[in-house]
């Protein structure tokens, strides 16, 4: 009886205690969403890092994106990691198919660069002949479809786009010396941009770079000041500015020419991270002795300050690929030169800067559109500013003029 009466008692206790046990867990699975999506994150405008010189000024105000709060899809788009996994996955939702002409430029080593060239769809905003030179991410090429979204909308924007592919990441494109694409190699950038000068000598430039792209095109300008003839501008998104500091990818300045036989195979079959392909392969395919020389002479950080032509360089805080120590690069530029604006946003991962309203982000990106709107803006300050602000005189120069 006394067994009896103690399980009478006791199971009507049960279902009480696993509902607790249920609600626990449920609140424990909800807490563990909202903190690995980061949805108590708050909103708000890019961290600018610039001097308040009169271009600043005119820029900020004639691209309002840069000054407004930025707002990724609420349920997931404050993840930098997903971000940055949705554009690894997918680039972008619902991409368009911009129809362009493959060119093949033949290189002084063997190698074959080629890049595809779009014509604008519209006029420009200023009746001007603008083309932007672009340089994609790390293995990719103008058939991507983030690269395929910012061509069609820049196009519609009355601009003409030039892409380079990156040596050996097109599948259909054989490689025609033992060399590939690499960090900080800007031949093939440069070799575009020649193209393109010669082409259309009435054209002006507009140079961007994705990620590693944005290394090779900032490197490209600081290496000689003759890059930077006829270039309005320079826009680079996502990149990391110094390979040696982030340990990020292999780089190449090609010096004696290595045939991939010579190299220890059997170390790169077993490598399990770009840095050991790079410590193996990349820096003696090009001629380096230590990993450490290979990294630091192919990264932009030491030349990005001889980039005198206005520069935005954005960057997510939340970029998983890109560590927060390496954005003190950029900051510390902007607030020496008088021509570079540092826009940092709190989310948007890497390449990804997705906009949508709650679970499907739309089409174009944060991204894109602030890339054509700060393009923009430096078109139309170069049609109305004064003649002493042209070439290379600085607006300080300018202001000692006036009465």
């Amino acid at each position: 009886m006394n067994n009896e009466a103690e399980v009478h008692t006791i199971a009507p206790e049960m279902p009480a205690m696993f509902d607790g046990m249920k609600l626990a867990a449920v609140a424990a699975v909800l807490y563990i969403i909202v903190r690995c999506l980061n949805l108590k994150s708050p909103t708000a405008p890019p961290e600018l890092t610039y001097q308040a010189t009169p271009l600043n000024r005119f820029v900020l105000k004639s691209c309002p994106l840069l000054t407004k709060e930025y707002i990724p899809p609420l349920l997931w788009g404050k993840s930098g990691h997903l971000q940055t996994a949705l554009y690894g996955k997918m680039g972008r939702v619902s991409s368009p198919h911009p129809y362009g002409l493959r060119k093949f430029l033949p290189m002084q080593d063997g190698a074959t660069a080629t890049f595809d060239l779009f014509e604008p769809l519209g006029d420009h905003c200023t009746g001007d002949e603008v083309t932007m030179v672009i340089c994609p991410g790390i293995g990719n090429h103008s058939e991507k479809h983030y690269i395929r979204t910012f061509v069609d909308y820049a196009q519609k924007q009355g601009y003409r786009c030039a892409v380079l592919n990156h040596l050996g990441a097109l599948p259909n494109i054989e490689l025609t010396s033992p060399r590939m694409f690499t960090y900080g190699c800007t031949w093939e950038f440069s070799a575009m941009v020649s193209y393109i000068k010669k082409a259309y000598p009435q054209t002006q430039l507009i140079v961007v770079g994705f990620s590693l792209g944005g290394n090779i095109v900032c490197k490209f300008l600081g290496e000689n000041r003759t890059n930077q003839e006829r270039v309005l501008c320079c826009v680079s998104v996502c990149q990391g500015y110094s390979a040696l500091r982030g340990m990020l990818f292999g780089e190449t300045s090609s010096k004696r020419p290595l045939m991939m036989e010579d190299a220890d195979l059997s170390r790169l079959y077993t490598a399990t991270s770009l840095m050991q392909i790079d410590d193996n392969i990349m820096r003696k395919f090009h001629g380096y002795n230590s990993l450490k020389e290979y990294y630091e002479k192919e990264s932009c950080v030491h030349y990005i300050h001889n980039v005198n032509v206005p520069l935005l360089l954005v960057n997510s805080a939340d970029d998983p690929l890109v560590h927060q120590s390496l954005l003190t690069i950029p900051r510390t530029l902007a607030e020496k030169k008088e021509n570079v604006i540092f826009a940092l946003t709190l989310h948007g991962g890497h390449l990804g800067f997705f906009e949508g309203a709650v679970l499907f982000p739309q089409p174009l990106t944060w991204m894109d559109k602030v890339i054509v709107g700060y393009a923009n803006a430096i078109c139309q300050w170069e049609k109305q500013k004064p003649p002493c602000q042209s070439g290379t005189r600085s607006e300080k120069d300018c202001s000692e003029d006036k009465p």
